[in-house]
């Protein structure tokens, strides 16, 4: 039978660090391919989807988080956490604001052109936000104690028997 891991936060939260890399290289690519009179549908239409599914996927990244929240609080500074739930929140409005603006890039002409370098500019500004996000979570995993809400010393963590 398949079942979710747990905690499933650290899981779910490497898809939008993932996709917020490999954005900029994406719309750079499209920028080029539009450029070499590819269809502006087909070549920026994938860094359309890849927002989407970074929009999609921070969010879900709060979500979990959200759901970890009150386990980790026993162990890490809420103040800590209260601050990496906010660079979280910042970058999906962000990263929502630039999937709005990349659609504008389907419009033809110099309005659409301006819009997909804005767009472009906008990924790699994305990448220091998902940074600073990455980074204050990776604080509260390695130097504030939150892999102790789910290490077996703290005594939370529930061990499966193999019976066979």
């Amino acid at each position: 039978m398949f079942s979710l891991p747990s905690p499933l936060h650290p899981l779910v939260v490497h898809m939008p660090i993932a996709l917020t890399i490999l954005l900029p290289l994406f719309a750079i690519g499209a920028l080029i391919a539009i450029r070499r009179k590819a269809r502006v549908r087909v070549a920026w239409g994938l860094t359309i989807a890849m927002l989407a599914l970074l929009l999609g996927s921070g969010w879900l990244a709060l979500q979990t988080g959200e759901n970890e929240e009150e386990r980790v609080e026993r162990f890490v500074n809420e103040g800590a956490i209260e601050e990496h739930e906010e660079a979280g929140k910042q970058f999906v409005y962000a990263a929502g604001a630039v999937q709005l603006l990349s659609v504008v890039g389907l419009i033809g002409g110099p309005t659409g052109a301006a819009a997909r370098v804005v767009v472009t500019l906008a990924t790699v500004a994305l990448v220091g936000m998902g940074y600073n996000v990455g980074h204050s979570g990776g604080r509260l995993v390695y130097g504030g104690g939150a892999g102790q809400a789910y290490s077996s010393t703290s005594g939370n963590v529930a061990v499966e028997q193999d019976d066979d």
